[in-house]
């Protein structure tokens, strides 16, 4: 059987009756400015040096919540711009839970530990952490 999207019988009428099943996702972002050097690292990262950090937080659900949300998209973000917020402007290498190596992997894994906290039971699925556009370290548990 073929779908046409102007077939209202088709898969969007089925997904409107919740006939489909099927994951929501949603992504906030945020930003911070901070210095970081890597002791364990030979080549120009071992100097301190800095980055304007960019981080996605991912949320993840099968189902919405009264209102149609998976997560309160202000809520969610709010939580992630506090987070950032602490480590903006900063040496990273200072924060005791970066043991001097406060890779984008790390940094990562840090800021879903803080949006756990922030937000206990929240769906968070994944945080995101771009040193630059083009390099991204990915953490989910």
């Amino acid at each position: 059987m073929q779908y046409d999207s102007a077939d209202s019988g088709g898969l969007k009428g089925m997904a409107r009756c919740g006939m489909l099943r099927g994951m929501y996702e949603t992504r906030v972002e945020a930003e911070f400015a901070a210095a970081h050097f890597l002791a364990d690292y030979h080549g120009k990262c071992e100097r301190l040096h800095g980055h304007n950090y960019r981080v996605f937080a991912h949320a993840r659900g099968e189902s919405l919540d009264e209102g149609g949300m998976l997560i309160d998209f202000g809520v969610l973000k709010g939580a992630l711009r506090d987070v950032c917020g602490k480590l903006d402007h900063s040496n990273l290498n200072d924060l005791d839970c970066f043991r001097d190596n406060p890779s984008a992997e790390r940094i990562a894994e840090y800021i879903f530990g803080e949006l756990g906290k922030a937000l206990p039971g929240a769906p968070i699925f994944a945080v995101d952490v771009f040193e630059t556009p083009t390099s991204r370290a990915r953490y989910r548990p």
